[in-house]
């Protein structure tokens, strides 16, 4: 996206269900940036281990594979709700007015499309490595040290799960904006210009020096 986004917010339904599931997404954003914090706790322990005592982190490789599915996935959501994911803006920054909303509308339906189908596998997946009748409940584990691995598949459907019901909230700001003809909807992220992201980027910087001198 090109320039920074901004979300708007009111008192209405839809802004409150924006609000209340930002804070779902922010929930598992923070998860996400504990995974990556733990993942460099493992390598400490790992390097130090094998460097000090010649005995590095048994099952190294299989804690980090339980670990990537919450750095690579908890937190998309939480990004898209700002509008922070990348993408090409060739076409649809020219567009303005319900030209634009439409074109926001049909993308993102078509990214609600694709990420239920993506929940639909990804929870199938899961269910072939989850078995109540079997030790730990599983019906496959890592090589080294035999770590079960329907947890990590299981967080790949939550978090596209959240992901989709953001679509969702979209979808409708999007709708909104196209029957009412608006120019700022809410619970969308709406592109900044680069003169209005540096004055946000410099009132945070001023509240800080506020903040310090006190």
């Amino acid at each position: 996206m090109a320039g920074g986004a901004s979300v708007l917010e009111d008192g209405s339904t839809l802004s409150r269900l924006d609000r209340k599931l930002y804070k779902v997404e922010r929930v598992l954003a923070l998860v996400s940036g504990l995974a990556v914090f733990s993942l460099m706790i493992l390598a400490v322990v790992s390097v130090g281990g094998r460097n000090l005592f010649n005995a590095p982190l048994p099952g190294y490789v299989d804690w980090i594979e339980q670990v990537m599915p919450l750095i690579a996935f908890m937190g998309v959501s939480y990004t898209q709700r700002d509008g922070g994911h990348i993408r090409m803006d060739i076409l649809v920054g020219k567009l303005r007015g319900r030209a634009l909303w439409l074109a926001e509308f049909i993308t993102t339906l078509a990214m609600l499309i694709l990420m239920l189908a993506l929940v639909y596998g990804a929870f199938s997946h899961f269910l072939r490595s989850f078995d109540l009748g079997r030790p730990l409940w599983s019906n496959d584990s890592s090589i080294d040290i035999a770590i079960p691995l329907w947890p990590a598949k299981l967080l790949v459907p939550v978090a596209f799960s959240v992901l989709s019901l953001r679509f969702m909230v979209q979808l409708v700001g999007y709708g909104r904006a196209f029957f009412y003809g608006l120019v700022e909807p809410i619970a969308v992220p709406l592109v900044m210009s680069a003169a209005a992201q540096a004055a946000e980027e410099a009132e945070h910087v001023m509240d800080y020096d506020k903040a310090g001198e006190r």
